[in-house]
This record gives C-alpha cells, sequence and structure tokens, in this order.
C-alpha cells in the first residue's frame, strides 16, 4: 500500500472515532465548535504520521501504528473503554468464550493488566497472587498491547485447559511466570462469625450477585432472634457482582435518602432512591471494611452508606470501577467499548474517577513487601517462580472496626 494511503487509513480511522464520540447529529454553537477543533488536530495526526513514515528509523508497520494509536486514544479516557482490531472483533463476537477462568478479576493500571482481587480458593488464590500484582504478558501476549476486553476474554478458557501468565510484584521489576490450571471457579457462601458475645454479626461476602446478597438478607432478617446488635461488613476484595445487587444490599440498611446516580453525555441522569419497604435494619451500628481491592459494587455500597452516614468506613482507599460501557461497530470490523455513563455517590462523587475514601484509613499489614515473596525453591523468571504470601499474625484493619464497633451504643 503506498505511503499517503497509509496515512489516510489511519486519519480515516480516527475521525470515526472522534465522530462516534462527538456524534453525527450534534447541533449549536458549541457542539460546532468541538467538532472543528476535533477535526483540525487530525491534521495534526496527519503531520506526526508524515514524519513517522518518512524519517522513522525504518518503515513502520502503519497497521501496528494505527493499532496502537486507536488503543491508545481509548485507554487514554479510562481503563474500561477498549478499541478492538477487526480480528480482535471477530473473535470477541463469534468465539464462545471458555467456562472455566482461574478465578483472577482484573482491570488495567499504568497500561498493563493489573489484579484486582482474587477468589479464595482459586488457582490464583492458590498461587498466591494478590491484589496489585501486574499481570506483564497472557502466554507470549503483552497486556500493553491488549485491550481489557481482550485480556478478560484470554484470561478464560475451557475447564482443565493450563494459563500462563507473567507477573510483576512490586518493587521488584523481575516478572516470574507462573501456570495455573483453568477450572469452574466457585465463590464460597457467605462467611459469618459473632464477636463480643453474640453482639457483633460479621459478613464477608466474596461477591455481590444475587445469590449472595439474599444471603445477607437472611442473616440481616435473623439478628434480631440471634442477639445480634450490631453489624460488620467486610467487603474488602469484593470486586465482581452486579450493581442492581449492590444497590439492594445498601438499601438493607437505609432508611431513606440515594443509593446512587447514573450519568453520562447522552444517559439521562437516574437516580437510585432507597425503598424503605425493603429496609431491613436502619438502626443497628455498621462499620463496613473496604481496601484497594474493593471495586465496583462493592464500591457502590460502602459510597452509599458512608455518604448516607450510616456507616463507617474502615481500611484503605478502594480501586476505583464503576462505569457502563456500549459497543460501536466501525465500517472496517474494529469495534470501540466505549464508557457512556458513570456511577455517582450520593455526594455525587464518582466512583469511576474518586474511588471511595474511608474515614478511618488502615493500612493492609498484607503483603509485607520486606517479606521475601518467592517460594524458597523457586527461580526467578521460571515458570515455579511462584510469589509466596507471607503469613498475617493480626488483621489490624478488622481489629481497628471491631473495636469501633464495641464503642458504639446499639
Amino acid at each position: 500500500m503506498p505511503k499517503i494511503s497509509k496515512i489516510l487509513l489511519l486519519v480515516v480511522s480516527v475521525a470515526l472515532v472522534l465522530t462516534v464520540f462527538l456524534g453525527m447529529n450534534s447541533s449549536g454553537v458549541n457542539a460546532a465548535s468541538d467538532q472543528d477543533g476535533a477535526y483540525n488536530q487530525i491534521n495534526v495526526y496527519t503531520e506526526v504520521l508524515r514524519h513517522i513514515q518518512s524519517d522513522y528509523v525504518v518503515d513502520p508497520n502503519i497497521g501496528k501504528v494505527t493499532d496502537g494509536a486507536m488503543r491508545g486514544l481509548l485507554e487514554s479516557l479510562d481503563a474500561d473503554s477498549s478499541y478492538l482490531t477487526p480480528e480482535e472483533n471477530k473473535i470477541y463476537k463469534t468465539e464462545k468464550p471458555g467456562s472455566a477462568q482461574v478465578g483472577i478479576n482484573v482491570s488495567k493500571r499504568g497500561g498493563y493488566a493489573t489484579v484486582v482481587s482474587v477468589v479464595p480458593g482459586s488457582p490464583a488464590d492458590k498461587a498466591n497472587l494478590n491484589d496489585g500484582d501486574f499481570i506483564e504478558a497472557i502466554g507470549v501476549q503483552d497486556t500493553r498491547d491488549l485491550s481489557l476486553a481482550m485480556i478478560r476474554r484470554l484470561l478464560e478458557g475451557q475447564s482443565g485447559s493450563e494459563l500462563t501468565i507473567s507477573v510483576v510484584r512490586p518493587p521488584k521489576p523481575i516478572p516470574n511466570k507462573i501456570t495455573m490450571t483453568r477450572t469452574l471457579v466457585t465463590y464460597p457462601a457467605v462467611s459469618e462469625t459473632i464477636y463480643e458475645n453474640s453482639s457483633i454479626l460479621y459478613l464477608k461476602p466474596e461477591v455481590l450477585d444475587h445469590e449472595h446478597v439474599q444471603q445477607i438478607e437472611a442473616r440481616l432478617k435473623g439478628m434480631q432472634k440471634a442477639g445480634n446488635k450490631k453489624v460488620l461488613l467486610d467487603l474488602r476484595d469484593v470486586a465482581a457482582g452486579d450493581m442492581t445487587d449492590a444497590m439492594r444490599l445498601a438499601n438493607f440498611l437505609l432508611p431513606s435518602g440515594t443509593i446512587a446516580t447514573l450519568e453520562g453525555q447522552k444517559v439521562a441522569k437516574q437516580t437510585f432512591a432507597v425503598d424503605p419497604a425493603k429496609t431491613i435494619n436502619a438502626t443497628a451500628p455498621v462499620v463496613v471494611l473496604v481496601n484497594r481491592g474493593t471495586a465496583g459494587p462493592a464500591e457502590l455500597t460502602a459510597a452509599a452508606l458512608l455518604d448516607n452516614k450510616r456507616a463507617e468506613l474502615v481500611g484503605e482507599r478502594t480501586f476505583g470501577e464503576g462505569a457502563q460501557q456500549k459497543t460501536f461497530e466501525l465500517p472496517d470490523g474494529a469495534a470501540l467499548i466505549l464508557t457512556v455513563a458513570k456511577y455517582a455517590s450520593p455526594s455525587g462523587k464518582k466512583i469511576q474517577d474518586d474511588a471511595v475514601t474511608p474515614g478511618v484509613l488502615v493500612a493492609s499489614n498484607f503483603p509485607n513487601d520486606d517479606d521475601d515473596d518467592l517460594d524458597e525453591d523457586a527461580v526467578e523468571g521460571t515458570p515455579a517462580a511462584t510469589p509466596k504470601k507471607p503469613a498475617v499474625t493480626v488483621d489490624e484493619q478488622l481489629t481497628k472496626a471491631l473495636d469501633l464497633l464495641k464503642a458504639k451504643t446499639a
């Protein structure tokens, strides 16, 4: 293909993306001004590409340049917005995803796939993966060159198939290859513990889906009969579930008010209000535990309880995940997965942008970066090199939360 044609190909691709952003039906002075500015920017892209074609050390692969530019454009918006090449989009739409996984909830941070949380008892848990670990590569594919949608697809597969990933655990820069066997990952039931002479009911879900929120509902309804007077809700490392179920959970403990809002440039604002008929316990003292692995639905619940002054939050700043995506098909067979709306807390803070910061900050004492994080018999850079979780004898976040609840009058 002639060089000028290659440049025009990328320019047209960029124009397509800008068209999606601005909308073909935009009207008014501001919209016209925005479009003029955007299309003027295409001239800059064209000039950059001209220099790449004429002055770069070698004749570049314009296809890779195009894909990289488009991916960078989308990922500059947020981690969930993705560009799928025609080949990737075909795989994404036509290949049935595998039903097995290794128990990793992922997003992208710093350009790489990042472990948000790990399902207890899963292959990833047994391999000692932690929230915050970077996945540098999946097999031989660098995650910098993959959209989040494709990363999640590659982690899936048939039960019994092997998955090899290269993991970087800060502050050590050398990746370790870890091989796991995919399996049908199931979330354990909500765990329950009683503290302080049965007065404190501790509930720990691993996911906020319909089934697990129902389990919490049953336990909250049985509080009075069991003699429980206070609630400790542990949402640490809860990153999966459904926003609707997260709202149900918040509603159980709120007497009134707003749970969350959802709004986008072309998505009319929706306000999700408390339904008093679905409130179970509006007066029991509540403390919620959160950490950097708390994401999505769990963040929505925590933010609703915090902003309505219904609960104290203890732990670390959460991950920051709370948006709605829409897929736009492009004429060349490629696709955009674009964030079109974001959830906000009752105070108006967008969860995706601001995350949730607890009022009582307590750093996690796990993992400990000063400890050796590899098995003694492992060799760095080989498939046997598995990170090793240091032993934790005292859960400082849990201890602080219990101390706060003990001091509260039921």
